[in-house]
């Protein structure tokens, strides 16, 4: 009778470790799944502060794979998540490209303004990610306190690697690597067939934006500099500052210039009821004295598309378009 209270004890306890062993090796088997759910993503970018000065962030985040509540301050990365048929919960409906419409619905939660993020409304939300972009980098900590938050401004610079990086980001999240590489290939067929339109064409062209009765210029390497660095349109001006806002500049100086081709984007359009940039161009006496003038090359660039969305699926193939109708 002992010896088989002891058979019976011995064997207890090897059914116990058994126990203990199966439990350490499905948590292993979690951790080892929660790591494969997630993906590691390096924010690294700049934040120029209102006093001029700059700061700089480095950090890594987790991004669960495939999220189910995703929000979007990037009208682009916007524009690319529409086109991969990612679903939304939230975006910044005071300023939706109209190509875009559908995001102005009730079927999405309005999270305040590109500026002004509504943070009550986003913790309401609870996102699995919220995605931004330059005009949202300095509340970075913020956003980081509600979310995985990732940073998908385009470098200028480097425009379509920089695009290209978010793209393919975004095919990695969500699942849609052949989807995004194929979008992808066409974007490339379409730049290459502007390129090929340009690579001897012998005029030179200026970027402006008009804004509240004012000028500016910009340049390659800016933030329409991609008609030059991708597009290949030659520049009036190799010189101009490379900024966010532009090189300040008056109709004079776009006279001394005189471009073959002026590109003009209308930031009024977009961001003031009523206000038009491109009827003071249109009127203005030292602008018609210009061989774009004359020659019928003054380009209106859809502004929504350019100020807003840039850097999108979409809106990088309108671009291509758009800069081709000077040709």
């Amino acid at each position: 009778m002992k010896k088989w209270s002891l058979l019976t004890l011995v064997f207890a306890l090897l059914l116990v470790l058994g126990a203990c062993g199966s439990k350490d090796s499905s948590k292993e088997d979690s951790n080892s799944g929660s790591k494969k759910d997630t993906i590691t993503i390096t924010n690294d970018f700049g934040i120029q502060n209102e006093d001029g000065s700059s700061d700089s962030v480095k950090d890594e985040v987790k991004v669960p794979k495939n999220p189910k509540k995703v929000v979007s301050f990037d009208m682009g990365f916007l524009d690319t998540l529409d086109t991969l048929g990612i679903d939304i919960a939230g975006v910044p409906q005071d300023s939706i490209p109209s190509y875009l419409k559908k995001y102005e619905g009730s079927d999405y939660e309005n999270v305040g303004s590109l500026k002004e993020p509504d943070f009550e409304k986003l913790a309401t939300i609870a996102p699995d990610v919220i995605f931004i972009s330059g005009r949202q980098a300095s509340l970075y900590k913020e956003f980081s306190k509600i979310a995985p938050t990732v940073y998908v401004g385009l470098d200028t610079a480097n425009y379509m690697e920089s695009f290209k990086k978010n793209t393919e980001l975004a095919g990695q999240i969500f699942g849609k690597e052949d989807q995004v590489k194929a979008e992808l290939a066409k974007i490339d067929n379409t730049i290459a067939k502007v390129q090929g339109e340009t690579k001897d064409l012998d005029k030179k062209s200026l970027i402006i934006l008009g804004s509240e009765g004012k000028i500016s210029a910009y340049g390659p390497a800016s933030r329409f500099g991609l008609i030059h660095d991708v597009f290949g349109f030659k520049a009036a001006d190799e010189g101009i500052e490379v900024s966010i806002h532009g090189q300040n500049v008056s109709y004079e100086y776009v006279l001394e210039k005189n471009p073959d081709i002026i590109f003009v984007v209308d930031r009024d359009a977009v961001v003031a009821e009523g206000a038009s940039a491109k009827k003071d161009i249109e009127k203005n006496d030292i602008v018609k004295k210009t061989t774009a003038y004359k020659d019928g090359k003054i380009i209106y660039l859809n502004p929504e598309v350019w100020y807003l969305s840039g850097g999108g699926l979409q809106s990088l193939a309108e671009m291509a378009k758009e800069v081709e109708s000077a040709l």
